[in-house]
């Protein structure tokens, strides 16, 4: 039993995004090294993060429970404000890279746009979060013990799973939308992302009370989806298209005038 919790949770958390990396990342050796860049980058943004909460706990009354909670707040608040920095970091440098490959190239054009680098580098935050997030939970779930037997929620392992999926696609989302609003200087792009990403940490203080919210979570999560996809440049012609599954037939006609037919004798 704790070995089918354990894959099956670990499959509903990163089955998505195994599929994103596969079909979208692991053929482009350029995109994964931008994957695990922003992986590092975000790994410095939680060390960074741990160590003042650590110190603030430190100087702070254990005793106080009420305290403690509030620093708790304070350094998931602070979290999320690093790696919003070092997300603009990301871009900075990911912006002199690109004019750096594109001066190497022979066309003058960079091998990967802007907008990839965007996706890849969301992903990659996502990721690396999502494994933090629900490592040590996946690793309780081999046992022994019941998850329940006192009163709690049964459903502990399978919410934690659910909520790092959607944690790892809204960072997908918000470093779309991120480094656009960075490139056409939409600072209120940037304050919404923000925002989008402090409400969705403050909500898991909730649990466990899942349903007050997983829900909005995964409202929040549709919302940036939408958004993100038009701000890639998706449109609602295309998903139409790509749901009715046909082929746009050629529009170009071939004039065959100059041909003739040779003549029977």
């Amino acid at each position: 039993m704790g070995a089918a919790m354990f894959f099956g949770c670990a499959g509903v958390a990163f089955g998505p995004a195994l599929a994103l990396v596969l079909l979208t990342v692991a053929a482009e050796p350029l995109r994964v090294i931008i994957l695990v860049a922003g992986a590092f980058f975000w790994l410095v943004s939680l060390l960074l993060a741990s160590l003042i909460w650590f110190v603030s706990v430190r100087l702070s009354d254990r005793e106080d429970a009420r305290l403690q909670f509030g620093l708790l707040v304070f350094g998931a608040a602070v979290s999320v404000l690093l790696q919003e920095l070092f997300r603009f970091a990301y871009f900075k440098l990911l912006k002199k890279a690109d004019e750096g490959l594109a001066m190497v190239s022979e066309d003058g054009r960079s091998p990967i746009s802007l907008k990839q680098m965007a996706y890849v580098s969301g992903l990659s935050f996502g990721i690396i979060s999502g494994v933090f997030s629900v490592i040590n939970i996946l690793a309780d779930s081999m046992g022994p013990g019941v998850v329940g037997i006192h009163g709690d929620s049964p459903y502990y392992f399978l919410t934690s799973a659910f909520l790092t999926m959607a944690l790892v696609f809204l960072h997908t989302f918000w470093g779309v939308i991120f480094f656009d609003a960075c490139e056409k200087r939409r600072y209120w792009c940037l304050g919404l992302v923000v925002a989008s990403h402090l409400v969705t940490s403050g909500l898991t203080f909730l649990n466990p009370w899942y349903e007050a919210s997983l829900v909005p979570i995964y409202i929040i999560v549709v919302c940036m989806g939408a958004w993100a996809f038009f701000t890639a440049g998706g449109s609602i012609h295309n998903v139409l298209k790509c749901l009715s599954c046909k082929r746009e037939e050629d529009s170009h006609v071939m004039m065959y005038s100059a041909l003739r037919v040779p003549l029977e004798d």
